[in-house]
C-alpha cells in the first residue's frame, strides 16, 4: 500500500472512530430527552418513538417533586466556592514550585502526584465526625472546602505546568522594575496563567457539581441537598413515572452539557497551551 493509501486509511478510521464515540455519547443523552417529553405509558411501549406533542409537563412535576429551586442554589454556592478556594490555594502552590529553589520541591512534588491516587473515602468519617462536632454539616461552603482539597493536588500540578511555560526573563524584568515576588505573581504571572485557570476551573467545577460521596455525607437534609442530591432523592418518581425521572435527569445533565459546550474552546486552548513542560 502507497504513502497516500495508508494516510487516507489512517483518517477513515480515525474518523470512524470519532463518529462512533458521538453516537455512544448522543444516544443516551438523545433518548433522556425524548422520553422526557412522553407520559410513563407511552416509554413503556416504545422507548424509541418520538413524543407525540411537546408537553413540559413532566419537567413542572420533576421540578417540583425534587425540589430543584434548593438543590440548584447549594450547588452553585458549593462549586462556585469550590472553584475559587481551588484556584487561589492551588496558584499560589503551583508558583514557588515552578519558579522558586525549594528544598526537597521534588519530593513534594511527588506528594501532590500520589495525593491524586489516595481516595476520599479513608478521611471521609474523621472529617464527618470533626464537622459534626463543630456544627458544620449542612454548611455548603464548609463542604466547598473538602471538594477544594480533593482537587487541589491535580490543580497545582496543573497549574505548576503553566508556570513553567512562561519565560523566566519575565520575572527578572519584574524585578528590575522594582516589582516584588507578589506583585509579579499578581500582575505577570496570574494573567500569562489565564488558559490554566480557565482549565482548572471547568475541571474543579464539574467535579464539584456532579459530586456524590462527599455531598452526600455532608449536605444532609432537605434543605440543604444539591441537584444531584434532588435528582436521587426522587425515589417514588422512579418507581411510578419514568417520564419525570427523565425529566429529571435532564435537568441535571442538560446545564452540564450547555456549560462545557459553551466553555470548550477555552478549555481545549488551555489543556494545550500547557502540554508542553512537565
Amino acid at each position: 500500500m502507497s504513502v497516500a493509501g495508508k494516510r487516507s486509511a489512517a483518517h477513515f478510521a480515525g474518523t470512524a472512530f470519532l463518529w462512533i464515540a458521538i453516537l455512544m455519547v448522543a444516544f443516551p443523552l438523545t433518548l433522556m430527552a425524548i422520553n422526557s417529553l412522553k407520559p410513563h405509558l407511552a416509554i413503556l411501549d416504545n422507548p424509541l418513538a418520538l413524543p407525540a406533542s411537546f408537553d413540559l409537563g413532566n419537567f413542572i412535576t420533576a421540578w417540583t417533586a425534587g425540589n430543584f429551586t434548593t438543590g440548584l442554589i447549594n450547588s452553585l454556592i458549593i462549586s462556585g466556592a469550590t472553584v475559587v478556594i481551588t484556584l487561589v490555594c492551588a496558584s499560589l502552590a503551583a508558583y514557588p514550585l515552578a519558579r522558586q529553589k525549594i528544598r526537597f520541591a521534588r519530593l513534594i512534588t511527588l506528594y501532590f502526584l500520589g495525593a491524586v491516587t489516595v481516595p476520599i473515602q479513608l478521611f471521609l468519617f474523621p472529617l464527618f465526625f470533626a464537622y459534626a462536632q463543630v456544627g458544620l454539616v449542612g454548611n455548603p461552603l464548609a463542604t466547598a472546602f473538602i471538594l477544594a482539597a480533593v482537587n487541589l493536588p491535580l490543580s497545582i500540578l496543573l497549574l505548576r505546568t503553566y508556570v513553567l511555560n512562561v519565560p523566566r526573563e519575565l520575572d527578572d524584568a519584574a524585578y528590575m522594575d522594582g516589582a516584588r515576588k507578589w506583585q509579579t505573581f499578581i500582575f505577570v504571572i496570574v494573567p500569562l496563567m489565564r488558559p490554566g485557570l480557565i482549565t482548572v476551573a471547568i475541571i474543579v467545577g464539574l467535579n464539584a457539581w456532579n459530586d456524590y460521596l462527599i455531598t452526600s455525607t455532608f449536605q444532609q437534609g432537605s434543605d440543604n441537598q444539591t441537584m444531584m442530591l434532588s435528582f436521587l432523592s426522587m425515589n417514588n418518581v422512579i418507581l411510578t413515572d419514568r417520564g419525570i425521572l427523565m425529566a429529571g435527569a435532564a435537568i441535571l445533565v442538560v446545564p452540564v452539557v450547555i456549560f462545557f459546550l459553551a466553555m470548550q474552546r477555552l478549555f481545549i486552548e488551555g489543556v494545550t497551551s500547557g502540554a508542553v513542560k512537565g
